[in-house]
């Protein structure tokens, strides 16, 4: 029996979290992380960077990078000046890097995770909504849009209104009629915000949070709505390489 939430029948979804990216399956995976994965690489796509999702930065992210001769990004608050984070500011001023292993408890593990199920895997940001959605209409299938969130204090999933942006935006590009109830939702969330979107993603909690400590550039960045044209696909199950 199919289950009740995989939202069958329809040309596109939408959903949350890693839990939902393994039911809601879909031939093109949108993986939607603005504050910051899918932002940052994005930025990458944009200077020829190939960005290698990996799930935690530990000492086996250490072994990962140097098996693909990458550079390993730093935690933000460990960033030195040479040094590359999940930050996209810390990509866009970095120099000489071809290859980056980028950990992210978040978008960057969702990514990790689809690697091998057979799904065409994307990354998508408000930078490059609509250039991704150009893509996927040129392709054929089932289209889902996953929104990483963040993560409370004990684990669970906090839904980041952002990637609710960021999905819904993405979805409204696709310009298609059959979408789930659950991606219409999306739909009307960011038709409800798009003319005042730099300012309310600046607002919004993941925007205060990255202000807060330091990082407004990175929220600058996540808000250059249709700024990017890159199409970061996940190649042979390891990298994000621009289409």
């Amino acid at each position: 029996m199919t289950s009740p939430y995989a939202q069958s029948g329809f040309g596109a979804g939408f959903d949350w979290g890693p839990a939902a990216a393994q039911v809601v399956a879909g031939d093109i995976v949108a993986v939607v992380d603005v504050l910051s994965f899918t932002t940052t690489v994005t930025v990458a796509a944009d200077l020829g960077i190939d960005v290698y999702p990996y799930r935690w930065r530990d000492e086996t992210a250490v072994v990962y990078a140097e098996q693909y001769d990458a550079k390993l990004a730093v935690g933000r608050s460990d960033a030195g000046p040479d040094d590359v984070s999940l930050s996209p500011a810390t990509v866009r001023k970095a120099t000489g890097i071809k290859r980056l292993v980028l950990p992210s408890p978040n978008g960057s593990t969702i990514s990790k995770q689809l690697s091998d199920s057979g799904a065409t895997v994307i990354a998508v940001s408000l930078r490059n909504r609509e250039a991704a959605a150009d893509w996927v209409n040129q392709q054929s299938g089932r289209v889902v849009a996953i929104a990483a969130g963040e993560r409370w204090s004990d684990g669970s999933l906090r839904p980041a209104v952002e990637d609710l942006w960021g999905a819904g935006g993405f979805l409204s590009a696709l310009r298609r009629t059959d979408l789930s109830p659950e991606a219409r939702a999306a739909v009307a969330a960011y038709d409800a915000v798009a003319d005042d979107l730099p300012a309310l993603l600046h607002e919004c909690a993941g925007g205060r949070e990255l202000t807060q400590y330091g990082y407004p550039e990175d929220v600058a960045i996540a808000a250059e709505l249709d700024q990017s044209h890159s199409v970061p696909v996940l190649r042979d199950g390891t990298m994000f390489r621009s289409t």
